[in-house]
Formats: C-alpha cells, structure tokens, sequence
C-alpha cells in the first residue's frame, strides 16, 4: 500500500567534522528546498518528504531516494529541486542526469562503507575515546553561547544588508579583530553568509533575529541569554541547594526581556488553552501570575462575556498593561498588583489559572496556593495549572527534567512536579476532580474541580 504518490528519503545524518556526510554537502538545504518547492506546486498530498539516516554513499551526497519506483539521486543541490519536483513528482519522470543506477556499485561503496565505519567506532572505543554523543554534548554551549553573545550585541540588525567586520564592531560597539571572529563562527554556523570581506544574514537570521522584522525574536531571547548567566552557577547552586545571585537579577531590562520570552512562547500557545477548557459558563477568571496576559487576551478573544483578572507583580503588570492594551481586550482584562503567595485572591472564579507559575516555588508554596485558589472558587470552578509535567520517577520528559535544573538556578526552592505530586495536592486541597488534559508542546494541563 502507498498512502502517498511518492515518497521521498532525503539523508540528514550527522557526521564529525571533516568526515564526508549528506549535510556537509547541504542536504538541510536540499531539504528546506524540497519542502517550499512541493507546498508551491501544490504537491503535498501526492508526496511525502522524510529524512533518514546513513545509506552508506556519504560520498555521493547529498543522497535523495524516491519510492516507489526507489530511484536514487545523489550530489543534489539547491538549484537541481525545482527541477526534480517539476519533472520527476509532478511529471512521473526522473532526471536522468542526477539519476545513479550502478546498482552494484552503489551496494559495495555501502557495504565498505559499513565495514570501514564500524572498524573506525571499534578502533575509538578501544583507544578509550570519547564517543561523539557525549562530545557533542559537552561542547553544545559553544554554538549556543555564540548565538547569544550576537544577540545580546544586536549583532544580526548591525550586519542590516551587507557589512565587514570592522563596520560591523564599529556599530556593536566591538573589537574588529574580535567580531570578525564571531562573524566568521556564525558563517561556520549557518547563520551568516560571507562574500569576500563582507558578511550578510541569512533569511533565517534575518527573519527571526533582526529588529524590525515582524518575527523577531531577539527581545525574548535575551531572557535565555540572562538564564546562561545563570545556568553558568549551577555547580554552586547544587551544592547550596539554591539559586547563587546574579547582577542582572530583577533588573528593569532582565524584567522586560523575561516578560518578552514568556509572550513569545505563550501568544500561539494560549488559544490552544482556551479550546481546551472552553469558555461554556465561564464568566470570571483569576491568571495568578499571568504575565504578559497572553492567556488573559486570549480567553477574552474568545467569548465577550468573561472577565479577566490578572494578579502579578509590581514590576511586570505594567507590561502587561501594554500587551493588552495592544490586544484591545481592556474592557474585559483587569490588573491587580500583588503577592499571590499572601494575597487574598478574592471570591466566585470560574476559572483561576497557573500558566508555567507552579515550577517557580516549593511544594509548601504551591500546596497553599492551591488550598486559597479552592477558598476562591465558585462552584464547579476549576484550577488549572499548565507546566512541564514530570513522570512518576522524575528522569523524564527530558525538557521538563531539565527544566528542574532551571528553576534550580533561577529561583529559592522551584522545580518540575509530576503529574502524582499535582493531584496529590490538589486533592489534598479540596478538589473532588483532578484530570489532565495533554496539549501539543512540552507542558500540559492539570485542572482541579470543585463540584
């Protein structure tokens, strides 16, 4: 059976550096290439793009293979796509000159291939060499860390449309011999493109990286640049068992660049909140917490009968204030300044929500929010905690273990709960229901009912 008209392999498997592989010859390329080309052709029900590991011919790459008639390509490049998709996936007819049909050829370059390979893996493992899953690992900060230091620099808006790195330390403030390289690191990258002396951004870059674009992401992404500061610490904080201060701690700008990161993971997330819980008889909601209000913004959208009431902080509710004043949801969105570890929250909610809030305190702090939340419901209200939910044993998901590491760092007794842990306190708070609901993403619901 073929669900598909085609169905097309393209090999994307990694390899160290300076061994030949289907990436170091641009089969990411050929990938993104592929994917435009068949969505603008209108070919994405007949075809089906995969990605799949070594074929042994690391040589002849990139290496692409169509079924079902299993036609081989190899050395194909960006400008060879359109060509494929126009001929071969829309025609039924193969491009002869990429087409490699040495059958016998190709099955003894992949079986020597093999041979070498594991010869090479037994030889490392037995000089005692680091395996490169643990190296890459280790030394994952660097193109990290690189990246950061561009967008703490505005590194990506100084390059604008073609500049040399004297220019270019010139406008970041920088010296030429050190940003050129930096500049050179993110070409090696993917994330610059050199001609000569001068450096441009990529379409991705400039996309995502560069301010005035409307996908920016630089503002919220400085948050993770403050979190490394953090993250570096972390030997300390195991140790003492709590977050080490840094300077850039509750500044104005670690605010607003943290508030900023929180909207940009939550602005598309939220509408998938509300579809979840559904706005039927919901008329007052409480967002402990809310942030940037997106969750708030989102359920006003939603259904002009419900009232929104977010509870933060001295210094976040006035960004909230502009997030929802650009939403235009002020009639329906009010900001209460406070502490929702002493405040009284009020009375009659429908709904009162904790939208990534749980994972920054301890289990003391959230068993008492939960206990209040209950006092502040209506009947038949419901508390809804979204975070990275961990499994019974707490060494998965990985993101949410992770996370826990993160909270570690950047706050006095947070981390990751499991799904056990919620319902434990939930119930134990009073709440006669207790239910998950999973999302797409990496966190998911617990909700808690009051019947």
């Amino acid at each position: 059976m073929e669900p598909f008209r085609f169905h097309l392999f393209v090999c994307t498997q990694q390899k160290p550096e300076g061994i030949p592989s289907c990436p170091a010859s641009g089969s990411f390329a050929v990938l993104d290439a592929l994917d435009r080309e068949i969505q603008a052709r209108g070919l994405n029900h007949d075809v089906q793009l995969t990605t799949c590991g070594c074929m042994g011919l690391c040589d002849e790459g990139p290496v692409m293979v169509v079924y079902p008639a299993g036609v081989w390509y190899r050395h194909v490049q960006g400008p060879d796509v359109s060509e494929i998709v126009g001929t071969h996936l829309r025609d039924d007819k193969p491009v002869d000159r990429l087409v490699w049909n040495d059958a016998p050829a190709m099955k003894a370059m992949s079986v020597e291939h093999g041979e070498k390979f594991r010869a090479a893996m037994a030889a490392r493992d037995k000089a005692g060499m680091l395996p490169d899953r643990l190296d890459q690992m280790i030394r994952g900060y660097m193109p990290s860390r690189c990246i950061l230091t561009a967008l703490e620099l505005d590194l990506f808006t100084a390059v604008g449309d073609g500049a040399n790195a004297e220019q270019i330390g010139m406008r970041i403030h920088a010296n030429a011999r050190a940003a050129g390289m930096l500049l050179n690191a993110l070409v090696a990258l993917g994330l610059l493109v050199k001609s000569g002396v001068d450096y441009r951004n990529t379409p991705e870059s400039a996309r995502f990286f560069v301010q005035g674009s409307k996908d920016n992401h630089r503002n919220g992404l400085l948050h993770t640049a403050n979190i490394w500061h953090r993250w570096s610490k972390m030997t300390d904080a195991v140790r003492t068992g709590t977050r080490v201060a840094i300077d850039r701690d509750g500044t104005p700008d670690w605010t607003r660049n943290f508030i900023a990161g929180m909207q940009r993971n939550a602005k598309d997330r939220a509408p998938l909140v509300v579809k979840a819980l559904g706005t039927t008889g919901v008329r007052r909601i409480l967002d402990l917490g809310g942030g940037s209000g997106a969750y708030s913004i989102a359920f006003a959208k939603a259904s002009p009968d419900v009232q929104c009431e977010i509870l933060d902080i001295l210094e976040v509710v006035p960004l909230a204030a502009e997030y929802v004043s650009q939403a235009g949801v002020l009639a329906q969105v009010s900001l209460r300044t406070g502490d929702m570890l002493q405040d009284d929250f009020g009375s009659g909610y429908d709904i009162i929500m904790l939208n990534a809030i749980c994972h920054m305190f301890s289990e003391e702090q959230n068993r008492d929010i939960f206990r209040r939340a209950r006092q502040a419901l209506a009947p038949k209200g419901r508390l809804v905690v979204q975070d990275f939910i961990l499994n019974p044993d707490k060494t998965g998901p990985q993101h949410a273990a992770l996370f826990s590491l993160n909270m570690l760092v950047s706050t006095d007794a947070g981390a990751s709960y499991s799904e056990l842990e919620y319902t434990h306190w939930m119930k134990a708070a009073g709440f006669t229901e207790v239910s998950r609901i999973s999302l797409p993403g990496p966190s998911d619901l617990i909700v808690g009912l009051v019947k």
